[in-house]
């Protein structure tokens, strides 16, 4: 196993696909920014070396499933495709792709289900430590540097309309209880294009390790996504400062317990 080789493999496959395409290239962009994320959190884990390589490889493939989504559907949308599953089924299905990334077949299955599950609405199903580690990385990586995501790319490009239209947009009363409850939101729930950005907000609550919470606190996150764009419904305005506090007092929180490792 090693990340250098397959990160040559990756770049040979992405050849098929349109880099010039601002979504490609956000896709691009976010699978080495979550590998940086799960490196940097395998580290303060002061997991073993083999861990950590194994975190990068897990980044690295994590979202092979989103090219061909984009190539099909242009769209990034649950509904167009299950992007999870496709992956699993491009990488260990009958083309056995994963062979040309890890020519060893001992940590297969660490892979696959880590893959599987990294976009999953909740994490279940896992019994085994190593399994459920590789799992809770990859979606901790995923979700910081989706914070990087949504500060610097285009509104356009992940949510598919102007940050105005965001800004003018209102939240929905089923979203803004859950926000507010500490309660991730659940795709079919999102209604508004405000509905959709909240969604990508309370990503917070889901995060696992105290490493990643650190890596929240350390950038700010909560506060600069929050105040990215200004809300002109002044409902929503209060709402979003409610949750900027409840966001910020439940990280802080949430790295004393000591159940989360790293």
């Amino acid at each position: 196993m090693d990340f250098d080789s397959a990160k040559r493999v990756f770049e040979k496959y992405l050849d098929g696909y349109d880099r010039e395409n601002d979504k490609v290239r956000l896709k691009i962009v976010h699978t080495y920014g979550v590998a940086a994320q799960s490196t940097a959190i395998a580290e303060r884990m002061r997991l073993s070396a083999e861990d950590r390589e194994l975190a990068q490889i897990i980044a690295l493939l994590h979202d092979i499933g989103r090219f061909e989504q984009l190539r099909q559907f242009d769209s990034f949308w649950p509904e167009t495709m299950d992007h999870a599953s496709y992956g699993v089924e491009l990488l260990f299905g009958t083309s056995r792709m994963i062979r040309k990334f890890v020519p060893e077949d001992k940590w297969d299955e660490v892979i696959r289900v880590a893959i599987a599950k990294h976009s999953d609405f909740a994490l279940e199903g896992i019994s085994d430590e190593r399994k459920l580690m590789h799992a809770r990385i990859i979606r901790d990586a995923d979700k910081l540097d989706n914070c990087r995501v949504k500060l610097e790319d285009d509104f356009e490009a992940f949510l598919g309309v102007p940050a105005e239209k965001v800004s003018s947009s209102v939240i929905t009363r089923k979203v803004r209880e859950d926000a507010l409850a500490g309660r991730s939101i659940l795709s079919s729930d999102r209604v508004t294009p405000m509905d959709y950005w909240v969604s990508y907000l309370v990503y917070f609550y889901d995060l696992n390790y105290r490493a990643s919470l650190d890596i929240v606190e350390e950038n700010d996150y909560v506060r600069r996504l929050i105040r990215r764009i200004p809300y002109l419904d002044p409902d929503t305005g209060r709402v979003m400062e409610e949750l900027e506090n409840r966001l910020i007092k439940y990280v802080s929180e949430a790295k004393k317990d000591c159940g989360r490792r790293g």
